[in-house]
Parts: structure tokens; C-alpha cells; sequence
């Protein structure tokens, strides 16, 4: 099955990252099975995530279920199997120096596509991610040579990157697609109707090289779920309560300055977020994260599965898209990783120097790196 309009990643529920009430195994479990009850059709799973266990769980989920009926996206690149996690930064590519040379990479990304299908339960994906990058994974022929054989063997049937897990990293995804576009089918960015900087400048190089794209973080940490109004009270240990200050609240002014656009389509903030996704060029596909937030008045997570399946297709007019490009405009709202003027030295695991071909690629491309990339504002 190809990559449906609406897709459910195992990050869903705080089950293997840091927000709102984490649901146990069994909960998640029921969780995934509802949206395939309720007709999500698209899995994404990461094996990094719990060190296997979100594979081993979403296989358990989807057991039973006709294989033919779902699309399953697998995302590898963090080296679990051999490294040490290295405390809140997590583990390391695998293709950090130190832990293998290049002419091991096409092993490694076997090896990893093999185990993480095994704990799926499966014995293809349907689309395999380079999740995560380095610089070097953007820029190797070893790589990307290396991913292709997951093709050629048979192990899934299209290719894709997924930068992160921060904003930024355009310039080096559309050198990717320069270098490995025939190779490339798919790629995942962030972008959102309150995030579309940076992600709106990757999208003409997407149509150029005829890349796909899965949007995610759609909902804006919660806010397009209308259940975190201002005052809302994150966990302690919540990635979200690390955004700056006052975030939740301009995040709702700007909310409700969208949801009459909604109301007269008779659609939720969600499905409104959605749709302006599924309006931009090259994009396929919508993965919001689905949170059980904490307190009262919460949703029920399984009303945010019903809303996402429930989307329909609707268009949007011209006057909406741009009030709505009018009111999200996020530019220089933060610090961006990847290549950067910013960073002179070595490489770090989400950041580089920018070296003179992506300097010339900027060029090429009319993005301004000292204004199209530059932090001027915490807004």
C-alpha cells in the first residue's frame, strides 16, 4: 500500500518520548488497533524508539491484521545495537566516526532494516527513512548506495529521509535530493499552518526532484487539539515545557484567529491544520502527534485517532491560504540545525559549518542564509 493522506507514528501517546500521560503497553496497543479500526491506513515506526520496542509493540498491534491493508514506514540511522546512549541526546548516528568505516554502512542499514522488520512482523516495508542524519549521511555515496540495496533486496519498496529531530536542515536536505534524488521517494519535514518556516523552502526543490513528503508536527505541540489553552500545566519532564515562555499563548491567539476558516468548512482546528498540509506542494501526508494531555478537560486520546480519520478532502480558497500564511508566519522564530554560519569547527551530530557548495546551492535556490535561516525573533 502506498503512503495514505493520513498517517499514526509510534511516538503517539508518550509511549517513547516526553509529553502529556504516557499510555502502557496495552493501551498503546488498543490505540494503534483503534485507528486502523477507524481506517488510519499508514503506521510509522522508528526502531530507535525504546531500542526496538515501539517495532516490537506496533507489531504486536497490527497482528493479525491483513498485511496488504496497512503501509508500513520504518525509519533507522541511530546505532542502538552497538553504542552507548549518550544521556537526553540519545544514541548516536551510525555512521559516527569511531563506531564503524564507511565500507561497513550498507551492512549496518541491512542489518538494522532486517531486525526492525522482524519486530514488526513483517517482511517488507514499504518505505524505508534515513532517520535522523548527520552531515555525512547527507553527502555519502556509501550511504546512499547502501540504502539502495534495502531495495534491490527486496526489504521495502521505496526510499526516503526524515531530518531532525530539531527544525532546520534545509539547505543539506536539498543537497540531498541534488546528490540522491532518483533514489529518493519520500522525505518527512515539520511544517504546519503555525510552523511553516522552515519547511516551506525545502517544498520547490521537492517538486524539482519529485519527492514525496509525510509533514509532522502538524498539531503544534498540542495546540491544534484544542485541549492546551493558556495556563496549561505540562509535566515536569514534558519536552514542551522546554519552548520559550508565553508560547502556548500566542499559539492560541493565533488559533483563534484561524477557527472561523474552520468553522465555515465545518471542520475542526485539526482537520483545518491538516488540510492546509495536504494544500502544499509536494505533500502527501499528515502524522500530527497524538498527546493524552494531563488535567481536566483533557481529550480522550481516541477522539484525536477519530478526528484525524475522519478528515476529508477539502479545498481550501486562495483568500483562506493566504490569511492563513498571513496569520502562521513563524519566520525566524528560532534557532535552525544543520549548516550554519553559526557553527565554525568540526561537525556536531545537528550542526556544521556551511562549506561553499551549500553556499552555492543557497544561491541557486534564492535562499538568503543570513535572512531565509537567521533567528531574529522567540516568537
Amino acid at each position: 500500500m502506498e503512503v495514505t493522506p493520513t498517517a499514526f507514528g509510534t511516538w503517539n501517546g508518550g509511549r517513547f518520548m516526553n509529553y502529556g500521560q504516557p499510555l502502557d503497553d496495552a493501551q498503546w496497543i488498543a490505540l494503534v488497533r483503534h485507528a486502523w479500526d477507524r481506517g488510519i491506513r499508514t503506521f510509522l515506526t522508528a526502531d530507535v524508539y525504546g531500542s526496538g520496542q515501539a517495532d516490537s509493540l506496533l507489531g504486536q498491534a497490527l497482528s493479525g491484521v491483513p498485511r496488504e491493508s496497512y503501509c508500513l514506514v520504518g525509519c533507522i540511522g541511530h546505532d542502538f545495537y552497538s553504542a552507548r546512549r549518550d544521556g537526553a541526546k540519545g544514541f548516536p548516528r551510525f555512521t559516527q566516526s569511531g563506531l564503524r568505516v564507511p565500507a561497513d554502512y550498507a551492512s549496518y542499514l541491512r542489518m538494522a532494516t532486517e531486525k526492525s522488520l522482524e519486530r514488526c512482523q513483517a517482511d517488507q516495508f514499504d518505505l524505508i527513512l534515513l532517520h535522523n542524519p548527520d552531515h555525512s549521511s547527507y553527502t555519502s555515496d556509501r550511504v546512499w548506495n547502501g540504502m539502495q540495496t534495502l531495495r534491490e533486496a527486496g526489504l521495502t519498496r521505496s526510499l526516503g529521509i526524515a531530518p531532525g529531530p530539531a527544525n532546520g536542515f534545509t539547505l543539506d536536505l536539498i543537497q540531498c535530493f541534488e546528490r540522491f534524488g532518483p533514489l529518493i521517494d519520500w522525505a518527512m519535514i515539520i511544517l504546519g499552518p503555525l510552523e511553516p518556516w522552515p519547511g516551506k523552502l525545502v517544498l520547490p526543490a521537492a517538486i524539482r526532484h519529485q519527492v514525496q513528503l509525510i509533514t509532522r508536527v502538524v498539531d503544534y505541540g498540542g495546540i491544534f487539539h484544542d485541549d492546551v489553552r493558556s495556563g496549561h500545566r505540562f509535566g515536569p519532564s514534558d519536552h514542551r515545557s522546554f519552548r520559550p515562555a508565553g508560547w502556548v499563548e500566542a499559539a492560541v491567539e493565533k488559533l483563534e484567529s484561524l477557527r472561523p476558516i474552520a468553522q465555515r468548512h465545518g471542520i475542526t482546528p485539526l482537520q483545518l491544520a491538516c488540510t492546509w498540509n495536504l494544500h502544499q506542494p509536494s505533500v502527501q501526508s499528515v502524522i500530527p502527534t497524538l498527546i493524552q494531555e494531563l488535567g481536566e478537560g483533557a481529550r480522550p486520546i481516541a477522539s484525536k485517532v477519530d478526528e484525524l480519520a475522519a478528515l476529508k478532502a477539502i479545498r481550501l480558497t486562495p483568500d483562506e491560504l493566504s490569511e492563513i500564511a498571513q496569520i502562521g508566519d513563524n519566520t525566524g522564530c528560532m534557532a535552525l540545525k544543520g549548516s550554519s554560519r553559526r557553527h565554525v569547527g568540526s561537525a556536531l551530530p545537528d550542526q556544521w559549518e556551511l562549506d561553499s557548495e551549500l553556499e552555492s546551492l543557497a544561491a541557486r535556490w534564492q535562499i538568503d542564509p543570513d535572512i531565509d535561516l537567521a533567528l531574529t525573533h522567540s516568537h
